[in-house]
């Protein structure tokens, strides 16, 4: 990020990268390469609601950006397995402290939510019934 005197300033750059990081699929992808590596089939397996398609783009978006390596094994039958690179290792502590603030302030938001759902009920409910 840029530094002024003030903050640091938020890029293209930098939000490319972390819409590309903080995608649907990406987090879950980290985390469970984080643990270990991985074959295509049993990433998967660690998240059962992601399509093929899906899974194989975030893959490639997370190579291209260095997070992941794709490793071809020279056995037989050829095998590909994905690891956490070097560089996406360093996201290691990051992704943990989402997901531990997510796990701290869900409670909190989960009630924000249903106040503004209520609210906007009401005020679609008060909308409706006013007079022409």
């Amino acid at each position: 990020m840029q530094e002024t005197d003030d903050a640091p300033q938020l890029t293209s750059q930098h939000r490319e990268l972390l819409d590309q990081m903080l995608d649907k699929w990406s987090l879950q992808i980290m985390e469970a390469l984080c643990e270990q590596p991985l074959r295509f089939n049993e990433l998967r397996r660690a998240i059962p609601v992601v399509t093929q398609k899906s899974l194989t783009s975030a893959l490639r978006r997370l190579e291209r950006n260095g997070m992941v390596e794709r490793v071809v094994t020279h056995t037989r039958p050829i095998a590909v397995e994905y690891r956490i690179s070097p560089i996406g290792r360093t996201l290691q502590g990051l992704i943990d402290a989402l997901l531990g603030w997510t796990t701290a302030n869900l409670p909190e938001v989960e009630q924000a939510r249903a106040q503004f759902d209520d609210q906007q009920h009401d005020d679609t409910a008060i909308a409706g019934t006013a007079a022409p």
